[in-house]
């Protein structure tokens, strides 16, 4: 009978042990970058197949594909960025939604590429914060400039302005929206916006940071002022 009671115990834990596991489900997915073989944009590399931009030749593969295990728990908190559901398109033209953005920290500013006096110097702000990152974090990291003159800032001149501004790399994104969506995300920001002519907009100056699960954490503003804090904030939740 103690034989019997301690059998069924044992099952009962194993049984208990697996759900466990269930609930912790992960995926294991297959990861290859593609580049350039000309270097023509440096180090940066594409994760699908394709030709190099500049020069026209096929992008090779820089490795034969990585395992990287990836976490099937998608649940967000109330306050998370990733709740909006506005769709995007970056400076390669590509649809996405903020959502696609979890897992890394964020550092985000709103500007747009006409802009003569403030977003230069937001640009400028934001490429003195990332030179302050040490090289083996910026994988973790993603820069994200969102236009708030979705009608001008197409993807094809957000690229172009990212080239311009030396801001092609991996790490930098561009984002151009519908005007709902950039007003909704300008709201989440206490970013203040308002169109005083065609091509010019008075707004806010703040550089916002999110921590992986899209939850701000840090809010920079002014213009050129002292980033310590800022960098502080980004490397505290970035592995």
């Amino acid at each position: 009978m103690k034989l019997l009671k301690y059998s069924i115990l044992l099952i009962i834990t194993v049984i208990a042990f697996q759900s466990c596991k269930s609930e912790k489900k992960e995926a294991i997915v297959m990861v290859t970058d593609y580049q350039c073989p000309m270097l023509c944009e440096g180090e940066k590399t594409y994760d699908t197949e394709g030709s190099c931009p500049v020069c026209k030749m096929d992008l090779k593969m820089i490795n034969d594909g990585s395992e990287k295990v990836l976490s099937q728990n998608n649940e967000i908190s109330e306050a998370s960025i990733f709740n909006l559901s506005s769709t995007w398109h970056n400076e390669e033209g590509e649809a996405l939604q903020l959502r696609s953005l979890k897992g890394k920290t964020l550092v985000m500013v709103m500007i747009y590429t006409s802009c003569k006096a403030a977003c230069p110097r937001l640009v400028a702000d934001m490429r003195n914060i990332e030179a302050e990152i040490p090289k083996d974090k910026l994988k973790n990291i993603e820069f994200v400039l969102i236009s708030i003159d979705p009608k001008i800032d197409t993807p094809q001149r957000l690229k172009s302005f990212a080239i311009e501004n030396e801001m092609d790399d991996r790490q930098w994104t561009f984002l151009q929206g519908t005007v709902s969506g950039v007003r909704e995300f300008a709201n989440v920001l206490s970013v203040k916006y308002k169109e005083i002519s065609p091509i010019d907009f008075s707004h806010s100056n703040i550089i916002s940071v999110f921590n992986a699960e899209g939850e701000l954490i840090h809010q920079q503003e002014g213009l050129g002022v002292n980033n310590k804090e800022t960098i502080s904030s980004i490397l505290k939740v970035t592995p």
